[in-house]
């Protein structure tokens, strides 16, 4: 039997902590003298009442417990629940013109996918803009202690080679999860921080510095400004940008234990070793591209190639130049990125680096196993032996990955996108980079123009590529409910 009263409870909680945080854009809007205080103070008052009223309805009884099927059922009703209520801002101020773009703009927030339909940003009021980056900022720290903490014992695409390392099931399984959720905030503030003095010593205003540090650490991608990144011009900004959305798409815990003593932590892990590869191999490809086929100078290149490689390799999203225009040669790279993702226990979203270095052990063991039968081969990980299931844990979250990207590109096309935006669209928003290729959602362009049922699509979408495909996906299943 499904404890519903625990999830409705915590449900409760997660509003009223989202109440609280409508208040911070509010005072802004107010400090600004801007009318738009109003909307997130009835919003604030709208979402505490419906919290605080689930929180005393539904307190458990006794010692609360979750099994596994309560905690799929709490991963995503808590990500759609605070969605919902993080659009209202958007609906009562008119910034979203329809409750499906207000949604829309929440969910991209939250899963820091960073697309959005909302265009003439610098314009927007300065608490919608600050709320659009604080709902980042919480996604972004939300999705790195799922990651840590509930997905390696729910066992989802191999997650659970990081079970032993930062997680546990046992009866000190709440301790342990609030332990490790201390150090991971302890460390995304601390980072966070570092990031906002950054972005104003390199010359960005106060209040662009917060908003721009939030969507960093982040790696989503919502901007002051229609011309993101591209608005200031600033290499030093540019570079900034760089640092941190490296940062935020390497696993967070390893900047933990970096500040504990451990200095040789990050370059330890293979994952950290084997991104930072791919991304310096990716940038001096497009970089002689863009050199040698006279699009920029030398340096200008450098520049220009090494932003938008980590934007898009970290999912951020952000954009300095309109790279569409770059030649094929570039956006293949682009395109494939999009798939591949940050490392696992960050905020960067797509397959994931560790799953990538997986399937090609299980490449290499299968060729070398064919090559001599009777051999016993033992593929490592990080200098820990792979089991079985593992490998079939990564195989099966790879298999539906890719019957997601094809059933996602065929339903826009059937919503009338054309082939690029869907196919390229598909795998920005599975993966939560945020702008795409093509007419509709080019990274010059934004997600408003497209249809309706399209914007549904990329919500449902963004929701399936964040809480890693089966967390979603096994609510669909009949099995599941049954008793």
């Amino acid at each position: 039997m499904i404890h519903y009263r625990f999830i409705v409870f915590i449900l409760g909680s997660f509003l009223s902590i989202l109440a609280l945080a409508m208040t911070i854009p509010g005072a802004m809007d107010l400090f600004y003298h801007d009318p738009n205080w109003v909307y997130f103070g009835e919003g604030a008052a709208i979402t505490g009442f419906v919290g605080i009223l689930l929180m005393l309805s539904f307190k458990p009884e006794g010692d609360p417990s979750f099994e596994v099927r309560e905690t799929f059922i709490f991963t995503v009703s808590s990500w759609v629940t605070i969605s919902l209520f993080a659009s209202l801002p958007f609906m009562l101020s008119g910034t979203a013109p329809t409750f499906t773009d207000a949604f829309f703009e929440a969910i991209s927030g939250l899963t820091t996918t960073g697309a959005t339909v909302l265009d003439n940003l610098q314009y927007a009021p300065p608490g919608i803009l600050l709320w659009r980056a604080l709902l980042q900022w919480l996604g972004g720290i939300g999705i790195v202690v799922m990651a840590l903490t509930i997905l390696p014992a729910l066992k989802i695409g191999g997650m659970q080679l990081f079970r032993s390392e930062f997680s546990d099931r046992s009866e000190k399984y709440l301790p342990r999860v609030s332990q490790i959720s201390l150090a991971i905030l302890s460390t995304y503030l601390l980072i966070s921080a570092f990031c906002a003095v950054a972005y104003w010593f390199a010359g960005m205003r106060a209040f662009e510095a917060l908003c721009f540090m939030m969507s960093t650490v982040s790696t989503a991608g919502f901007a002051t400004s229609d011309l993101s990144l591209g608005a200031f011009d600033n290499v030093w900004i540019e570079a900034v940008a760089i640092v941190f959305m490296l940062m935020g798409s390497i696993t967070l815990l390893l900047f933990t234990r970096f500040l504990q003593g451990d200095r040789k932590t990050l370059w330890k892990d293979s994952q950290v070793r084997v991104f930072l590869s791919l991304i310096a191999t990716v940038v001096l490809f497009v970089t002689l591209w863009l050199w040698k086929t006279d699009q920029y100078d030398l340096l200008n290149a450098l520049r220009h190639g090494t932003f938008t490689v980590v934007s898009i390799a970290s999912t951020t999203g952000f954009t300095t130049v309109d790279f569409s225009g770059w030649g094929s040669f570039p956006l293949i790279f682009f395109f494939l990125l999009m798939f591949v993702g940050g490392c696992t226990g960050s905020t960067a979203g797509g397959i994931k680096i560790f799953r990538i270095q997986i399937l090609f052990k299980a490449a290499k063991t299968q060729i070398r196993q064919l090559r001599r039968p009777h051999g016993v081969f033992e593929p490592l990980y990080n200098m820990k032996r792979l089991r079985e299931s593992e490998f079939m844990s990564v195989l099966a979250f790879f298999a539906l990955y890719i019957l997601c990207y094809a059933a996602l590109a065929l339903s826009l096309s059937f919503c009338g996108v054309d082939i690029l935006s869907s196919l390229s669209g598909s795998a920005t928003i599975l993966g939560n980079v945020g702008p795409g290729l093509g007419t509709y959602i080019g990274p010059a362009s934004h997600y408003g123009d497209l249809p309706e049922a399209a914007k549904w699509i990329v919500m449902v979408g963004m929701l399936v590529g964040r809480l890693e495909l089966l967390a979603v996906l096994i609510l669909l299943t009949p099995n599941f409910w049954r008793t």
